[in-house]
């Protein structure tokens, strides 16, 4: 489902925390390493499948994927850290989430990782395992996670000259941890956008990438209620948002311990974001 141009207000409130804030809704490619063979049934695309521009030349949104072609879902996840919050790792701090995704690898659960740059400097090693998982994929969710508007959450906001620039920096920050073949889709930090930031990203060739269905994981202490957000509110063809931070999405591994055997008891397949969008566009 291709949105209409908009600030996204998401649908649950969020916690500021010591300069960053947690989505709680929730650049030219760099040279591609191989992927591993397509098996014979598979339908991969040769190269990711994207978007085309809209109207104006302006990156057009992806929200879901089609509800008429199988009961799939994509879990998405924002690996979030901003640019400033070196002094809390070192602290102690923890913003990955190593468990979460030792649980997707034992359930055999596809998933798309949105990944800050500065959460690729900060785990180097995760970022790479992540990245050469062929379960996952790595798609881009800025370098610093500054707002690309102003009044998003709290966070910082970016100035549009620095938005192209922030995200080839991730993608250059990916390169550095070892990621061989980051997705060419972004996510807005706090899923803030208007028109000028869809123009502001039209030439990098990313497709914006937002979702229909919220978690509520951010700052959760409930398990059960995150896990029956998303439960309630799968369809066909949804795109799910978490996030990849146990220090400010604690329950989130316990959530999805409870939704992956629920929709596949349900009939639904797990799948990456490439493979809705490449199902919406036609493009293989």
């Amino acid at each position: 489902m291709i949105i209409q141009v908009r600030q996204v207000v998401a649908t649950c409130a969020l916690a500021c925390a010591a300069g960053a804030v947690l989505t709680a809704c929730g650049a030219p490619e760099a040279p591609r390493a191989a992927r591993p063979a397509p098996s014979a049934t598979s339908a991969a695309p040769s190269r990711p499948p994207t978007l085309a521009p809209g109207p104006a030349g302006l990156a057009r949104v992806f929200e879901n994927g089609p509800r008429t072609q199988g009961k799939t879902v994509a879990l998405t996840f924002d690996a979030d850290m901003t640019a400033d919050e070196g002094p809390r790792a070192a602290a102690g701090e923890r913003f990955d989430n190593p468990q979460l995704i030792a649980t997707l690898r034992a359930l055999k659960v596809p998933a798309t990782l949105f990944m800050t740059g500065r959460w690729a400097d900060e785990y180097p090693q995760e970022a790479r395992s992540i990245g050469r998982d062929p379960l996952f994929e790595v798609a881009n969710h800025s370098y610093s996670h500054y707002a690309f508007t102003a009044n998003c959450y709290g966070l910082p906001t970016m100035s549009p000259d620095r938005m192209r620039s922030d995200v080839e920096r991730a993608y250059t920050a990916f390169r550095r941890a070892g990621v061989p073949d980051a997705m060419p889709y972004f996510r807005f930090p706090g899923g803030c956008y208007d028109r000028r930031t869809l123009k502001a990203l039209a030439p990098t060739g990313v497709t914006p990438v937002q979702w229909d269905v919220v978690s509520g994981d951010a700052f959760a202490t409930d398990a059960d209620a995150v896990a029956r957000q998303v439960l309630d509110g799968v369809r066909p063809g949804s795109v799910v948002v978490m996030h990849c931070t146990r220090s400010a999405a604690p329950v989130t591994e316990q959530a999805v311990r409870t939704v992956v055997p629920e929709l596949r008891a349900k009939g639904f397949r797990f799948v990456k974001v490439s493979q809705l969008i490449g199902a919406t566009s036609g493009h293989r």
